[in-house]
């Protein structure tokens, strides 16, 4: 199995910038793709970023596109999204997610079930004026 931690999480000024980061760990190695979704109140979870395990392939959602940057080191067993330009609608709780389905790309990632992944607990995201 696999286990997600996210952090990183935290207030930020509209403008200013945040790291994510989520630490996997498990008995279960996986050469897969890592990805970001995030959740609002009373929205529904919708897909960031992804990455492949090799790090050469990203995809992003049109509402980060530009400002957002994924990566991960698996080394450390970490994947990261640098979030700038924060915006008034980034509030959320940003959760990492491993396909359970090694064969999952980043590009397939926007649309995977919550069924279909592994998930962390989610670290909380909060933009103020």
């Amino acid at each position: 199995q696999v286990q997600l931690v996210e952090s990183g999480g935290g207030l930020v000024q509209a403008g200013g910038s945040l790291r994510l980061s989520c630490a996997a760990s498990g008995r279960t190695f996986v050469r897969n793709a890592l990805g970001w979704f995030r959740q609002a109140p009373g929205k529904e979870r919708e897909f960031v970023a992804a990455i492949s395990w090799s790090g050469d392939s990203t995809y992003y959602s049109d509402s980060v596109k530009g400002r957002g940057t994924i990566s991960r080191d698996n080394a450390k067993n970490t994947v990261s999204l640098q979030m700038n330009s924060l915006k008034p609608e980034d509030p959320a709780v940003y959760y990492c997610a491993a396909p359970v389905n090694p064969h999952i790309s980043p590009q397939a990632m926007r649309a995977m079930t919550p069924e279909g992944c592994y998930w962390g607990r989610g670290t909380q995201v909060t933009v103020s004026s």
